[in-house]
């Protein structure tokens, strides 16, 4: 790309650039749309990813999105709290909750174990799981993630982390497809994946 004839949107376009799936080129259609905007609009808009940053943080008991130190979900009294469904990210949390198909609490890893990508065990929030368990209360453990190679692992990997005794550990059925992400599988095929869960086989 040839260079722009202005520092300020050399800037803005490499700015823009740096998020996912978006080029050089879609970052200065982006940023030429903005400055044909109304001034007001474009610094509103500024300033809601100002309070992002600033005011949204990660729930200290299930590691969702949240305003508080405890998100909605975890807080929430008519939520089954003896259940966790394990998922990689919160995007996941938000897919299962569209199918509303699922009454209990969450555990959000932050990812999958992904040697390639030089993500381990000890990348994830994994301990703090086991920790939740220790504690108490718990009767059922829901595997919800994606059915790839590095789901299963760590899905496995899990699994031998975990105590046994008293706990039952489940999987979501096999309805979505191998190597999908779950967080881009059908509301109606999720919802299914998930009332129909099985026992979870090593």
């Amino acid at each position: 790309m040839t260079q722009l004839p202005s520092v300020y949107l050399e800037r803005a376009v490499d700015q823009m650039s740096q998020l996912p799936g978006i080029g050089r080129r879609t970052a200065l259609r982006l940023v030429l749309h903005l400055l044909r905007r109304e001034t007001a609009d474009v610094l509103q808009l500024a300033g809601s990813l100002e309070e992002l940053v600033q005011n949204v943080r990660y729930c200290q008991v299930c590691h969702n999105i949240s305003d508080s130190e405890t998100c909605a979900i975890c807080s929430s009294a008519s939520r089954d709290h003896t259940t966790i469904c394990v998922v990689e990210t919160v995007q996941d949390v938000m897919a299962i909750e569209a199918t509303q198909q699922y009454r209990g609490v969450y555990h959000v890893l932050g990812g999958i174990i992904s040697p390639m990508d030089g993500i381990g065990p000890q990348d994830l929030e994994i301990n703090s799981l086991v920790e939740r368990l220790a504690a108490g209360g718990i009767k059922e453990v829901i595997f919800a993630l994606s059915p790839t190679m590095e789901g299963d692992t760590t899905s496995f990997y899990i699994y031998r982390k975990l105590p046994h005794e008293g706990i039952r550990i489940t999987s979501i059925a096999r309805g979505v497809a191998q190597n999908n992400q779950l967080h881009y599988t059908d509301e109606l095929t999720l919802g299914r994946s998930i009332t129909d869960r099985q026992p979870y086989k090593s």
